[in-house]
Parts: C-alpha cells; sequence; structure tokens
C-alpha cells in the first residue's frame, strides 16, 4: 500500500472580530469604514462591537467611543448609550451628523 501525503492545513485566517481588533488598535474608525475593510454590512459591525466591547477587558484593554456629533449646529451625543449613528439632532433636528468613531486603547491611555 502506497502511503498518502499529509493533508496541507488550510491557511488560517482571522475572525471577523479579530480583523475589527486590530484595525481599531491601529487607530480610530468608523462603523462605515470597517465594514469595508472587512467586507460585512455595516449593522453587522455594531454587533461586533458589542460584542467587543464587552469582551476586551480581559486584555486590559476597552473600546473607546468618540461620540457622534450633528454637523449643523455641533451638539454632541456623548450620553448616547447605543453605538450605531443617530437619525436627528434633538436641538436643530438635523440629519447631518457625523459618525461615531470607534478604537481600542489600553486602560488609563
Amino acid at each position: 500500500m502506497k502511503k498518502k501525503a499529509p493533508p496541507i492545513p488550510a491557511e488560517q485566517f482571522d475572525s471577523v472580530r479579530q480583523q475589527i481588533i486590530s484595525l481599531l488598535r491601529e487607530g480610530d474608525h468608523s462603523a462605515r469604514d470597517l465594514s469595508v475593510k472587512v467586507r460585512i454590512p455595516e449593522k453587522e459591525i455594531y454587533k461586533h462591537l458589542d460584542h467587543i466591547r464587552k469582551s476586551v477587558g480581559h486584555l486590559k484593554l476597552h473600546l473607546t467611543i468618540y461620540p457622534a456629533a450633528c454637523h449643523k449646529c455641533g451638539y454632541v451625543f456623548d450620553k448616547r448609550e447605543k453605538l450605531n449613528k443617530p437619525g436627528k439632532c434633538p436641538i436643530c433636528r438635523s440629519e447631518q451628523i457625523d459618525s461615531p468613531r470607534f478604537a481600542i486603547k489600553k486602560w488609563g491611555y
């Protein structure tokens, strides 16, 4: 009998969350930027970001959120718990909202 050649292992790529984490450790990005780079819909990015926010603590890291701001009047959505972009400004009712940006930083920085 002939011996079979050992199988060549499939190339391992980072999971989607690992890709997002590595991008966020490099600098801040909007959900739109991340969706383009990771090639998944923007809606899914928010689900991953919510999970990442909870899970990076054991690495002594935290998800830093630079809040959305109204482009017209400058109102900053700093008390917003949701990660996605708001629809309208509560002050001027403008829909021109700058998207929130996200980054991963070490605790204490």
